[in-house]
Formats: C-alpha cells, sequence, structure tokens
C-alpha cells in the first residue's frame, strides 16, 4: 500500500544544464523530444533558463529524470539525439540498466563513405558486434531492422580496412519473397542482382560507389548467390551468408563447410520471414539447435526492442500488427 501511495503522489524534480547547446540538442526541433519523453512516461517538462523541471506521478518523474540525465551524457561525447535512442534509453531505465547505454557510444565499428562513424545503437547490436570480433562464426537471428545485415557488412569492410582479409564475400539464397519476378533479361549476374541488392547498398554505403566497382573488379568483393559457393573453399575472406532462414538444411550445411583458414563469415536471418515451401525444413533454424555448444561459433538473437528504425516505419509496422491482431480476434 505505502509503495503504490508513493507511486501515486505529485512530485517534482530538477536537473541543470550546464551547456546551452546541450539544452538545444536535448529539446530537438520544435521540442519534439521533450515531447516524446512525456507522451512515454506521462510526465510534464518545462525548461526554465539553465534548469529543466519534471512533474507527474513519482515513478515517471524519476523515470523521466534517469532519461534526460543519460541523454546529456551522450551529448557530452557528442553523439546525436534521436528518436530511436530516446526510446531505447526509456526502455532501459524501465530495466534499471540505463548505466549500459554508454558503453556503446564507445567504439566505432567503421567510418562510411561519406565520413560517418558507425556504431552499435542498442545492446543487443552491441553483442552482435563483439561476438562477430571474438568468434569464426556467428549467426545473427532477429527481427527485420535491427542492423544484422547492416552490421555484418560494416565489420566486413573494417577486417579488409585492416588487411585482416583478402576478400569480402556476400551471398544469399536466391528465393522469391511470395511474389513472381518472372523472366528477366541479361546475363546470369543480372538475374540475380534483384536478390542481392540489400547487400550492393550496405557496401555502396561504407566504400562508395567508385571503391566498391574498384574493388569488385579486382576481386576483392565478391556478391554471389548461394549456389555459387558449391565445391569452394574459400580462405582469407570474410563471408557473410544473408536471409539465412531461406536456405535448405543442404545448403546451409554446404554454406558452413566452405570456410577455409583466415577466414570468418556471419549468417544472418529472420525465422519469422521464411519463404521456402516447407519452414520447417529452414537450414537457419536447424543451425541454430545443431551449432549451439560448438566452440568459437558465437549465435545472438536480437529482440524486438533491438530494432532501429525511422519512426514512421514503427507506426506503419504497429499499424498492420493491430489490424491482424484485431482480425484474429474477430
Amino acid at each position: 500500500m505505502a509503495a503504490e501511495l508513493l507511486t501515486k503522489r505529485m512530485i517534482e524534480q530538477n536537473v541543470n544544464i550546464d551547456r546551452m547547446e546541450h539544452a538545444v540538442a536535448l529539446f530537438g526541433n520544435f521540442d519534439e523530444n521533450i515531447r516524446l519523453i512525456e507522451k512515454q512516461l506521462a510526465v510534464e517538462i518545462m525548461c526554465r533558463g539553465s534548469e529543466i523541471r519534471v512533474s507527474g506521478e513519482a515513478e515517471p518523474v524519476y523515470a523521466a529524470v534517469k532519461t534526460i540525465e543519460g541523454l546529456l551524457k551522450l551529448l557530452e561525447k557528442g553523439e546525436a539525439i534521436t528518436d530511436q535512442s530516446i526510446t531505447y534509453l526509456i526502455s532501459l531505465v524501465n530495466e534499471g540498466s540505463e548505466d549500459k547505454l554508454e558503453t556503446l557510444a564507445k567504439d566505432v565499428i567503421c567510418i562510411t563513405a561519406k565520413g560517418k562513424p558507425l556504431k552499435a545503437k542498442t545492446l543487443g547490436q552491441k553483442r552482435y558486434v563483439d561476438s562477430m570480433k571474438a568468434n569464426t562464426i556467428t549467426l545473427g537471428i532477429g527481427p527485420a531492422g535491427t542492423g544484422k545485415t547492416y552490421l555484418a557488412v560494416a565489420m566486413a569492410v573494417r577486417a579488409f580496412r585492416a588487411n585482416e582479409v583478402n576478400r569480402i564475400i556476400l551471398t544469399r539464397p536466391a528465393v522469391e519473397a511470395g511474389e513472381k519476378l518472372g523472366f528477366l533479361p541479361g546475363d546470369l549476374q543480372n538475374k540475380v542482382d534483384p536478390y542481392l541488392r540489400p547487400l550492393y547498398d550496405a557496401l555502396f554505403e561504407m566504400l562508395g560507389m567508385e571503391n566498391y566497382h574498384k574493388y569488385l573488379e579486382r576481386g576483392n568483393i565478391e556478391v554471389a548467390p548461394l549456389a555459387y559457393m558449391r565445391g569452394r573453399t574459400l580462405d582469407d575472406s570474410y563471408i557473410i551468408l544473408d536471409e539465412a532462414q531461406n536456405t535448405t538444411h543442404e545448403q546451409m550445411k554446404m554454406f558452413l563447410t566452405r570456410l577455409g583458414f583466415g577466414s570468418k563469415a556471419v549468417i544472418t536471418g529472420d525465422v519469422t520471414q521464411i519463404d521456402l515451401p516447407d519452414p520447417k525444413k529452414s537450414g537457419l533454424v536447424e543451425a541454430g539447435k545443431v551449432l549451439r555448444h560448438v566452440e568459437d561459433i558465437g549465435i545472438i538473437r536480437f529482440s524486438e526492442k533491438d530494432v532501429v528504425r525511422h519512426k514512421l516505419v514503427q507506426e506503419i509496422v504497429k499499424a498492420y500488427e493491430k489490424y491482424y491482431e484485431e482480425g484474429r480476434r474477430h
């Protein structure tokens, strides 16, 4: 009863801001960042000079103060504040894990072609990156939008730039996602390119168009359908198998046994989006069971909290989920 009274008691707490530029960044355009905190935690936030006042029920106010303090620490480290970082920090505060967010701001994975530093944005992504550093093979399993492919390509580019590997090999099974593409013109490479486009997009962002084509001509980069891997042994390579949920048991075993000396492999996929005629025959699902106790293989499972998407995309996904859920109930 006492705890319930404490929770419902209305209180006010203050947070001091030392630098005015941090206050501007914290509030965002038209105070959108503060409005998001108010909406998610049901508190009222006011700014008076260098002081922020948070009022409301006790528990939400404590959470809002911790969220604001965490955001200020990120700003001190030169990090930008986004809707995703605010929402994620609030979830960490609710779990009592807000201190862990600081670890995400430390490690730069690589620099993109436009000079943007790439870092893990969630604790799940941090575990994924650490696993790719520590293990020869890493399986990244989880929902779309968690950065599985993007971070894997970033780690491959990082290893290539550090001369740890001589080649980057990107592959995925050529499985149509529901629709039939029909006849595709051109040679064999032109026919499989549509299936591999997400891998190209990530490489273009990391390396730039000119460098990508230069390395492609030299043979340092290879983007190919999974069928091209059969019969090969890949030494000194960083190999990424994307959309692995659409591999069969035989294809997955074939891929895993292509690994040569000095190579690393990353396997990514979402087990909820299997496009095989028989989902029970997914090579990724089986690999997660077969390899879970094998040394030097890391298996990282992402949750919905690790999804990093545009705010509007998140709202669209939620709207569809709500629509389907209401349809199932009726």
